[in-house]
């Protein structure tokens, strides 16, 4: 199969290019770097020509209420130009219970990216992890000074972005699932125990405090982004990533 990753040389979709390269698919990577612009939607026909599927890594550059307007933008772009060209098979990577969080501007527009998609001219599927591991140095940022980190109790099930890779590159060389993938890593924690997990193993000796309004996750409700019945389970547990 020829398959076109938008976003294809970032943490994610360059794994997802190398998974499907080694499977002895034609993985084409694209990104602003290779020319092709899905805001402005140039580069695209280009792109997709000769493509059996496409998979939209790309991201918003932020997180807030303008992240709403490039996924409506470059999904409006990515689609249409996936018609015209006759890609039989689109993936977007999203946010496991996004749609349960909707006081956070990027999930909103996450949820979006999903409804466009659902609505549109191309058979597709829809894979929705948790919060990377990668992502801890940054969250542990957002509400951290020299000598604490203040983060809320909510529960999180991280994963690593080689497992959600994983999954990308399978859902991308199938058919069409016509619906939504959920994975998550194998453990669930409070967001200040993985703190105090994480500052622990690195040796770094701040500590961690509990204060459930610190960060964009204060705003997630109990248990809201932790996978439910029928999500596939990744292999790697956040310690063995931490010491590996």
């Amino acid at each position: 199969m020829k398959i076109i990753v938008m976003g294809g040389t970032g943490l994610v979709g360059s794994q997802v290019v190398k998974i499907l390269k080694a499977a002895g698919h034609e993985a084409v990577p694209h990104s602003q770097s290779t020319g092709v612009d899905l805001l402005s939607g140039q580069g695209l026909p280009q792109a997709l020509a000769g493509a059996d599927a496409v998979v939209n890594l790309t991201n918003s550059p932020t997180f807030d209420e303008a992240s709403l307007a490039f996924f409506q933008t470059t999904m409006d772009n990515l689609l249409e130009a996936a018609r015209r060209e006759g890609v039989g098979h689109a993936v977007i990577l999203s946010i496991v219970g996004a749609d349960q969080v909707p006081d956070l501007d990027y999930y909103r527009a996450k949820v979006l990216q999903e409804d466009i998609l659902k609505a549109g001219p191309i058979p597709y599927s829809i894979v929705r992890a948790t919060q990377f591991f990668e992502f801890m140095d940054a969250v542990l940022s957002w509400s951290a000074d020299e000598e604490t980190v203040r983060l809320p109790a909510t529960l999180l099930q991280p994963i690593a972005s080689a497992d959600v890779a994983q999954a990308v590159a399978e859902v991308a060389a199938g058919s069409p699932l016509r619906g939504t993938r959920d994975i998550a890593g194998p453990d669930v924690f409070p967001l200040d125990e993985l703190g105090r997990i994480t500052l622990a193993v690195r040796g770094d000796r701040r500590s961690v405090t509990t204060d459930d309004s610190a960060g964009m996750f204060a705003a997630v409700p109990d248990d809201a982004i932790i996978a439910k019945d029928g999500a596939r389970i990744a292999p790697t547990h956040y310690r063995d990533w931490l010491t590996a």
